[in-house]
């Protein structure tokens, strides 16, 4: 189904029939992608007093499954400022609008002691300006192993801090990554270049300057056969009324480039 889309002054024209689904699945599984030294998520049927909500084992007339997991470890997750603030702000509330023009670049982190780090430099290499609100980094290597890896304890790649804010001044509010997060694993809990993303100095109380409707999304997965270049990302999120939400990021072609 083809439709076209006006965003700010520019139509573009996309098909939605033909989506790019840059999310990683939920699973049960120890094959599922898991970060911040935290166990499988878990998708169990009900038992209660004998009985089991699953339609296979001939007890129940539907499947009824219990989920535990945390959006943070478990997959590909959004999330708002109330991720690092004192006070409670839900991404279900602070996310409002959620179709952007959206830019794809792929990268290589850069050697830097003992770490792997995006800078600066990587960034403007592949930066285009061109109005998007929405940046999407895949980096190199890209194998599928990025589906089912452990991040914990690996010290993966992460965004310095001068990336981070030439991405702000830039003006992208959606900032999509494949990392678990745009900081260090270990950092001591400084997390610069999550407060440089949403203008937070303190996080007790935040200023006036705080990026109150800008989020970020880790642990994207994008597959090699999707071109860096511009899209339109479709940013979808579950209702929850937490600083963070398993969500689905769906980039579409825009046809008429």
């Amino acid at each position: 189904m083809k439709a076209v889309l006006t965003i700010g002054q520019k139509e573009y024209q996309i098909d939605f029939s033909k989506p790019l689904d840059i999310s990683m699945s939920l699973r049960d599984s120890l094959d599922n992608p898991i970060a911040w030294y935290l166990d499988k998520p878990e998708i169990q049927p009900v038992r209660i007093d004998g009985w089991v909500g699953k339609v296979s084992e001939g007890q129940s007339s539907t499947n009824f499954n219990t989920i535990v997991f945390n959006p943070h470890a478990h997959g590909t997750h959004t999330e708002c400022l109330g991720h690092i603030t004192h006070d409670f702000y839900s991404i279900n509330k602070q996310l409002k609008t959620f179709v952007f023009l959206s830019q794809l670049i792929t990268v290589v982190p850069i050697k830097s002691g003992d770490d792997f780090v995006i800078t600066k430099e990587l960034i403007q290499s592949e930066f285009k300006s061109n109005g998007q609100e929405a940046l999407v980094i895949r980096t190199l290597p890209n194998g599928g192993d990025k589906l089912s890896k452990n991040y914990s304890h690996t010290n993966p790649p992460y965004l310095d801090v001068e990336a981070t804010l030439y991405i702000k001044e830039q003006g992208v509010k959606h900032l999509l990554i494949d990392l678990p997060s745009v900081d260090k694993e270990k950092d001591e809990g400084m997390l610069v270049s999550h407060k440089a993303f949403w203008g937070i100095n303190d996080v007790v109380k935040i200023g006036e300057e705080a990026r109150m409707d800008c989020t970020i999304t880790e642990m994207v997965y994008v597959e090699n056969k999707i071109n860096d270049g511009f899209y339109i990302l479709n940013l979808q999120i579950a209702p929850f009324e937490n600083d963070a939400s398993p969500s689905k990021p769906v980039l579409y072609n825009i046809e008429n480039v």
